[in-house]
């Protein structure tokens, strides 16, 4: 149960007020671009949406014209490119899943950049000038 002032609402009442931003835009998106979809494949449209969701950075609102209202033109191509990447990924993951194919579903990148991993002794390794021992013999 949720409390704000002496209103009280129960959970099973109407949680429909709170959403993911991205549910919609993946939705459509899954819907446009999938001929199983558009045939009615409602479990492949599920699954697809399920992982592609789970791709991309949560974002809740309770109305959507609370997010594109405060988004630039650039951060709104940003969110639909993003989207586009997602379902396309979860395509692929799906069909191959149903096919056998065993896949490690990637993590999700909350940056929505992809990270190179640099190696840190190797620059290490060739910055360092190799320089001769002294013996005991020399100290003295």
């Amino acid at each position: 149960m949720l409390t704000t002032g002496n209103r009280h609402y129960h959970l099973d009442d109407d949680v429909d007020f709170i959403h993911n931003y991205y549910e919609r835009l993946v939705l459509q998106e899954i819907s446009a671009t999938s001929e199983r979809v558009q045939k009615g494949d409602r479990e492949f449209l599920a699954d697809v949406a399920c992982v592609a969701l789970n791709r991309l950075p949560p974002r809740y609102i309770r109305h959507d014209v609370d997010m594109t209202f405060f988004m630039s033109p650039q951060e709104m191509l940003e969110i639909e490119h993003k989207v586009k990447i997602a379902v396309q990924s979860a395509i692929a993951y799906v069909q191959a899943s149903e096919r056998g194919e065993e896949l490690a579903e990637p993590k999700p990148d909350p940056s929505g950049k992809k990270s190179v991993k640099k190696s840190a002794g190797s620059k290490k390794a060739s910055a360092k000038k190799s320089t001769p021992r002294k013996s005991k013999d020399q100290d003295h």
